[in-house]
């Protein structure tokens, strides 16, 4: 269940909490409807589901408990920098994209996508990572080690975490307090 800070439980997730499996009831012309069970696309079977998802907004973190009775905070930042998406992950191995200046993005929007994942919708119009089960699961247990790898990227790459000044803004001079 989907739980934004000050909603209530009943307004959260819209329908059944997701599972492994869904029946297909597909028609196709002139046959009867097919009642086979169909893997849902990332998820591994026997992977733990969720059984609550929510949205911290002030904190920026993303709270999911799962059904093996672990649960995970993962903040915006890391899910953001950890996108499944072609756009961070690029299309095969060595092509990842490093992302900058996502210290403060936030999570606008969490979206159910069938019974196999959510779509994040970000704070900086990045919205196209479709976040599995077994997906955000990985990340909960391997939390500590991406931090790291990622931080220790930054800093070879001389890059920041801290989003880059707004064009046509003027920065104030090193010593001077910007009013």
């Amino acid at each position: 269940m989907t739980v934004f800070e000050g909603q209530s439980r009943e307004a959260a997730w819209p329908g059944p909490l997701p599972t492994a499996m869904m029946h297909s009831r597909a028609r196709i012309p002139g046959h009867q409807f097919l009642r086979t069970k169909i893997l849902l696309a990332g998820l591994q079977p026997g992977a733990p589901r969720p059984t609550e998802i929510k949205l911290h907004q002030k904190s920026r973190a993303l709270e999911i408990a799962f059904d093996d009775g672990k649960s995970f905070r993962l903040e915006c930042e890391l899910l953001r920098v950890y996108s499944p998406s072609a756009e961070v992950r690029g299309h095969g191995p060595g092509q990842e994209v490093l992302q900058t200046g996502k210290k403060d993005v936030e999570i606008k929007a969490v979206e159910p996508v069938g019974n196999y994942a959510v779509r994040l919708v970000f704070s900086d119009g990045h919205d196209t990572g479709l976040y599995s089960w077994d997906y955000l699961y990985g990340l909960g247990v391997d939390r500590e080690r991406l931090w790291k790898e990622y931080l220790d990227r930054m800093a070879k790459e001389g890059a920041s975490r801290e989003a880059a000044p707004a064009t046509g803004q003027s920065q104030p001079k090193p010593g001077w307090k910007k009013l």
